[in-house]
């Protein structure tokens, strides 16, 4: 497909670099900015880590299943990229999608730890707490 539309094949990568960008970003920002959708995006991640961490094991176990000679690809395969995969890339999904979901399991212990502790209350506005009150006489 490359060959044929370079342009269309260009655009849809950098769209999906983004996507992937915002899916690495978007549970940071979450866990710090906590909005309206806080729950439904902490949901979802959670899903997506379940889902890197399968698609990057199995991929990676797949990958050096064919390398092994295990596996027999009917069309053959270039065992340089099969490295690149069972070495590198596949790796990373699973890397990810394990460091996801270690963020989200610590941040929500985290939360449930400060919820039940007595001596912690949230403080929203610092200043407020410690009585300043600039330019108020």
């Amino acid at each position: 497909m490359a060959d044929e539309h370079p342009i269309g094949s260009g655009i849809g990568l950098g769209l999906l670099a983004v996507l992937k960008a915002l899916a690495a970003v978007v549970p940071a920002f979450n866990e710090r900015w906590r909005g309206h959708f806080y729950r439904a995006v902490r949901s979802c991640s959670w899903v997506g880590g379940v889902l890197l961490v399968g698609w990057g094991g199995l991929s990676t176990l797949s990958a050096w299943a064919v390398l092994a000679g295990l596996i027999r690809p009917s069309g053959g395969y270039d065992s340089a990229t099969m490295i690149g995969h069972a070495a590198v890339w596949d790796p990373l999904f699973l890397i990810w999608g394990g460091a996801l979901l270690t963020a989200l399991w610590v941040s929500g212990r985290r939360t449930r730890d400060l919820e039940n502790d007595p001596e912690t209350s949230p403080i929203t506005d610092p200043l407020q707490a410690a009585n300043c009150h600039f330019g108020q006489r």
